[in-house]
């Protein structure tokens, strides 16, 4: 194992710029384009898009601002920042990187289905607005045992090309081309969808707030949403912070990194729930949101196939940009704790995390037989082990020990820039880090394993 204490170069960002737009892009994901639409559908649209803003504004930002910090006051990836503050926390970091691989692993299997998906869209595919028609196509596709396996190739080949190019190098000049371009096309889908007849009633849906419909499933739902949508608990902001300067101010970057994530979570509502209110279908429709109910939306719009294609499109560069910081969570701890060289750790690390995925894709066709973790399948036993496992605990523990280990005051100095930056919420942020945060996110891993509704079957 590698001296922590021994000096040596260290890949940095270019710029601010970069460093915003990559950690931005780790938070922006599927979540936001699929998940946050129907969650919003799911749970009183005006109603949860408010308590999701207000649990954002003191959860999201004292957790990205609490990673980002560890990262960079350490300058190491996530098990060696927290073996450095203290060796017997290692493991916490450990979490992470489990969590990130974990997620990577199925996420790419995912990502490799929105590639098909792009091809399905110039093809003339999406012809037809019969949900029973497109529900099959997306069964056939998941259940076949060889195709998704080629397209999870592919994506994992594009996430493992801008890796391997390092922090400035590859990541940083992806992210900038990314994430604008992520905007732009966003915002495109988003003019055409509410020109459509009858889409203003998704607008209101979405943006005016029933409060009477605010309720403890809503809170937890807007709180969960919160949580998993910004990438905390995996390692990813411990890990790109760990290659920030000393100068740069982290407490800004941590409200502006949220705020992003948010603004494209709105975007996707504003162009999903719109063109789903306009012709007539469910806006609560679940996971078969992406992949069903939108392409029979693009069905019935002009030019529905090339609003399609742009769709899609934005959503490969969604998904690429959480991948490519997941990927580098593993690479970043093989490179700092076995001074692995990044081309081999890159390539190691994907092609491991390509066979476990594998595993995930076959698990939903000609192994769906074998179930792992409380009677699911490969595919949803990886997703709940992290998402609802090791997200949360990992963020629960981080707060506890930043509160409680490594210190409020030490916290506090390196967000300050060692008091050269004013940090006036600094007593607010400690109180919500050290308090409320850890019990915010021990309420969402309850509920999210289940055992909440045991604990209320006690009382």
């Amino acid at each position: 194992m590698v001296d922590l204490n021994e000096k040596k170069a260290r890949d940095q960002w270019g710029s601010r710029f970069g460093f915003i737009m990559a950690a931005a892009g780790s938070a922006i994901g599927l979540g936001n384009l699929w998940k946050f639409p129907y969650m919003a559908g799911k749970n009183g649209g005006g109603a949860f898009v408010f308590v999701y803003f207000i649990i954002l504004l003191l959860v999201g930002f004292t957790l990205m601002l609490a990673e980002i910090a560890i990262g960079r006051h350490t300058q190491l990836s996530a098990v060696g920042a927290y073996k450095k503050l203290s060796e017997k926390w290692s493991w916490l970091g450990a979490m992470g990187v489990l969590a990130g691989f974990l997620i990577l692993s199925f996420y790419s299997v995912v990502g490799g289905w929105v590639i098909n998906y792009i091809i399905k869209s110039v093809t003339g595919v999406f012809s037809t607005a019969d949900v029973d028609v497109l529900g099959g196509l997306f069964t056939g596709l998941i259940t076949n045992p060889v195709e998704p396996l080629i397209y999870h190739a592919i994506f994992m080949i594009i996430t493992l090309a801008i890796v391997i190019g390092g922090i400035s190098g590859g990541i940083e000049k992806a992210s900038k081309i990314l994430m604008p371009a992520l905007f732009i096309m966003m915002f495109i889908v988003m003019l055409r969808a509410l020109t459509l007849e009858g889409a203003m009633e998704g607008v209101k849906f979405l943006l005016a707030p029933d409060f009477s419909k605010i309720n403890g499933e809503v809170i937890l739902a807007a709180l969960g949403q919160v949580f998993f949508s910004l990438s905390l608990g995996m390692g990813c902001m411990i890990t790109y912070g760990s290659y920030l300067s000393k100068d740069e101010d982290i407490v800004q970057s941590a409200m502006i990194i949220p705020l992003l994530d948010t603004a494209i979570a709105l975007l996707a509502g504003l162009t999903i729930l719109p063109a789903v209110f306009a012709f007539g279908f469910n806006p609560g429709e679940g996971p078969g949101l992406l992949f069903v109910t939108l392409p029979a939306v693009f069905s019935k719009m002009p030019l529905g196939s090339l609003f399609a294609f742009i769709f899609f499109v934005l959503v490969l560069f969604a998904a690429l940009t959480s991948a490519i910081s997941l990927l580098e969570v593993t690479v970043s701890y093989m490179v700092d704790e076995f001074r692995w060289e990044r081309k081999k750790a890159t390539f190691t690390m994907a092609a491991i995390i390509f066979l476990v995925g594998a595993t995930a894709s076959l698990g939903l066709g000609v192994w769906s037989n074998i179930k792992i973790v409380g009677g699911r399948d490969i595919f949803d036993s990886l997703d709940f082990t992290a998402s609802n496992i090791l997200l949360p605990l990992g963020g629960m523990l981080m707060c506890i020990f930043i509160g409680w280990v490594w210190g409020l005051e030490n916290a506090i100095k390196e967000a300050s820039n060692q008091g050269k930056l004013a940090f006036k919420l600094a007593p607010f942020w400690g109180f919500l880090v050290k308090w409320v945060a850890p019990v915010a996110i021990g309420i969402v891993f309850l509920n999210s394993t289940g055992l909440l509704d045991i604990i209320k079957g006690l009382f």
